[in-house]
């Protein structure tokens, strides 16, 4: 057991304790029964015995059983259930939100707070209906404006979790004024209703929720993607490259990430020199490894190996990589073997090595949490937020 989570039962005893002294003074003004004081006594301190000799399921299972629930002690109650839910026990965090529940005495803002904690409980189980349900119903019956809007915070995380993305929307449009960080997300759940369109075949809807996607999020590199993916199957190839030519305003990071697509769409439009050009353009922008190794592919095309060497070359003065200086060794390489000489082991023992350590690196890290990850997604799998994936300079062109 941890110390926090030690610090955590001790709290909670301590609030057990006054809580106890508070209802015990109550009660003793008002009946005359001192052997009850004293078994309630002695149960809060076989509850501290068993805190004491680190046996905190014990311990938390004593205060629950002796503490009766009324208006002094449901705050504890409530504290008890969220500190189940903490340790992995949510099932034992809605018996104590349930029970509290069932007591019909209580105020309704405790209930409606009770309410949000057992939709909590629900959600960690995976119960999501339930918890809708539950969520639901405060939100048509709340006059609560805090609880209201961590009943739609809770929500909204729900129907994202269950991928209701219309549902998600419809939840959260008539917020986005009071909670502008929500058009983020918002402009993604949208792309994730134009992918489904898409994969329905219904390109006509998937444009519509990619333009409204780029009227919430005006940077939503994801929806300017999957726009120029949809002009390109269209055979729209000029279309598609311009819409690209917005991704390095929207976020410059992501260059590496629209390179493969403008690429085929400039050779589909036989159109191999306006593809140099334009990533000579991104590189005076951002020397991104991935651009170099990708201009040197298209210089070695137009004009040999050797003056894709020298463009190379130049680059990476400008921006030394490891993924660069890897592509490089491959040219050394292969101008070798083309004049006929034997390759110098030298670069093939180079190589061995730059291999090796890209191998060992993911490509992807959210700019949020620093979780990594091989290939790119819209969200991040361990802190959720949208859109903070990236390329990993400097190895993204791997």
């Amino acid at each position: 057991m941890t110390d926090v989570v030690l610090l955590a039962v001790l709290l909670a005893a301590i609030a057990i304790g006054y809580g106890l002294g508070r209802w015990q003074s109550h009660r003793t003004r008002s009946t005359a029964s001192p052997p009850s004081n004293t078994e309630l006594s002695q149960e809060y301190f076989v509850g501290l015995n068993h805190l004491l000799n680190e046996q905190p399921d014990q311990a938390i299972e004593t205060f629950v059983n002796v503490l009766e629930v009324n208006s002094e002690t449901v705050d504890t109650h409530i504290a008890l259930g969220k500190l189940f839910r903490s340790r992995g026990e949510a099932d034992k965090a809605v018996g104590i939100h349930q029970n509290l529940l069932a007591r019909p005495a209580l105020a309704p803002h405790k209930n409606e707070q009770i309410q949000l904690e057992l939709a909590r409980d629900f959600m960690v189980l995976g119960l999501y209906d339930r918890a809708q349900r539950l969520l639901t119903q405060l939100l048509e019956t709340s006059r609560d404006d805090s609880h209201r809007q961590t009943g739609k915070a809770l929500l909204v995380d729900l129907l994202e979790r269950e991928g209701e993305w219309q549902a998600a929307i419809d939840v959260t449009l008539g917020t986005l004024k009071r909670h502008p960080e929500m058009r983020r997300p918002t402009a993604h759940w949208f792309c994730e209703l134009a992918e489904e369109d898409r994969r329905q075949a219904s390109r006509a809807m998937a444009k519509r929720h990619l333009r409204k996607a780029l009227q919430l999020d005006a940077d939503c590199v994801r929806a300017t993607l999957l726009l120029a993916e949809l002009a390109m199957e269209d055979g729209h190839y000029t279309r598609a490259i311009e819409q690209l030519g917005h991704v390095p305003d929207q976020d410059s990071e992501h260059i590496p990430t629209l390179l493969p697509l403008l690429k085929r769409a400039y050779l589909l439009n036989d159109d191999e020199p306006g593809l140099r050009r334009h990533l000579e353009q991104l590189l005076a922008r951002a020397p991104y490894t991935s651009t170099i190794v990708l201009l040197g592919e298209t210089v070695h095309h137009q004009e040999g190996i050797d003056t894709a060497i020298e463009v190379v070359g130049e680059q990476l003065n400008r921006a030394p990589s490891l993924g660069g200086i890897d592509y490089l060794v491959d040219l050394y390489v292969e101008s070798q073997q083309l004049a006929g000489r034997a390759t110098d082991t030298r670069l093939l023992l180079l190589k061995r090595h730059t291999q090796a350590l890209l191998d060992q690196r993911p490509r992807h890290r959210c700019r949020r949490c620093g979780f990594t990850i091989e290939r790119l997604q819209w969200q991040c799998p361990s802190c959720r937020d949208w859109g903070t994936i990236k390329p990993i300079t400097g190895i993204e062109g791997e």
